[in-house]
């Protein structure tokens, strides 16, 4: 038994211990980098993902945090002319500097292009992929 309390230990040890605030405040120069998963039609889910960028938003302040919300599957109905549930909170979503980015791997099993999504909707190639890459530039990434 005490061979795998002290294989346990050592093995916390080396995953850096409890976890802590970072050491730097953010700023212009170094913000906090968010990107959230929109992949629901459902208009509650879709609400709460675009309250937790707003929330996230007004804890850092705006100069302080990037924050980008990746739609795919389903989600992309959200930013859609026509279609989406919600057109006047995506506008204000571009508006405050939020990046909405729809998959363009559903906007042509849709058969859009990104002429059909709302104004200020980027587009990536494909959603899942935008976000390992966004990860691996450092964002976190968090799926409500």
């Amino acid at each position: 038994m005490r061979p795998i309390l002290g294989l346990c230990v050592i093995l916390l040890m080396s995953l850096g211990g409890p976890a802590r605030a970072a050491d730097t405040a953010p700023n212009w120069d170094n913000p906090r980098k968010l990107v959230l998963q929109l992949d629901s039609a459902d208009p509650a889910k879709i609400t709460m993902i675009f309250n937790d960028a707003i929330n996230t938003q007004a804890y850092y302040g705006d100069d302080n945090v990037k924050i980008a919300i990746v739609l795919f599957g389903p989600g992309v109905h959200a930013v859609l002319k026509g279609d989406s549930p919600v057109p006047e909170r995506v506008a204000s979503l571009v508006y405050q500097h939020i990046e909405l980015v729809a998959c363009g791997l559903t906007l042509a099993a849709l058969h859009k292009t990104a002429d059909d999504l709302l104004p200020g909707v980027a587009t990536a190639s494909a959603g899942v992929p935008e976000l390992i890459e966004r990860q691996l530039k450092g964002w976190v990434y968090v799926a409500p």
